[in-house]
């Protein structure tokens, strides 16, 4: 099992600044993910909250549960929890930090990743795309 965790305003995919995160939604990109962790001979779990301590539960919930790995977009807290952080270091489950965008050539401030800081790798900028990049070196961690 992969859990694939979307934290704040991901549910607004497909209409939030389409220019920056493309115009497909979440469910489009769960749909790609089920289907390419089928011929990975994985099963995936796909959650979004907007809400930071959800993030953590699942975190912890992916290691209780045996998770092989965690895809993790934290949205915005990626740049501010320490928590995430804290929880990413506290699993042993590995977690790879996920986004659609390249954080590194936006904003200064989002050039800092407290959940980059604690996750196995990072794989970033190639749009929807960067899931099932995220979801191949899972399989590889995983050993499927």
């Amino acid at each position: 099992m992969v859990f694939v965790l979307n934290g704040p305003n991901l549910n607004l995919l497909g209409t939030r600044e389409p220019a920056i995160y493309g115009s497909d939604t979440l469910d489009d990109i769960a749909g790609r993910l089920e289907d390419r962790a089928r011929d990975l001979g994985l099963e995936v779990d796909v959650r979004q909250s907007n809400h930071e301590g959800h993030l953590v539960d699942w975190l912890h919930e992916a290691q209780a549960s045996e998770a092989a790995v965690v895809l993790l977009n934290a949205g915005a807290f990626t740049h501010t929890s320490i928590a995430l952080y804290d929880a990413i270091k506290a699993i042993r489950t590995p977690v790879i930090e996920v986004h659609l965008s390249n954080p590194h050539t936006r904003e200064t401030f989002r050039h800092r990743s407290y959940v980059g800081m604690a996750a196995k790798g990072t794989i970033a900028g190639f749009g929807a795309d960067s899931y099932l990049l995220a979801l191949e070196a899972a399989a590889k961690l995983a050993k499927v």
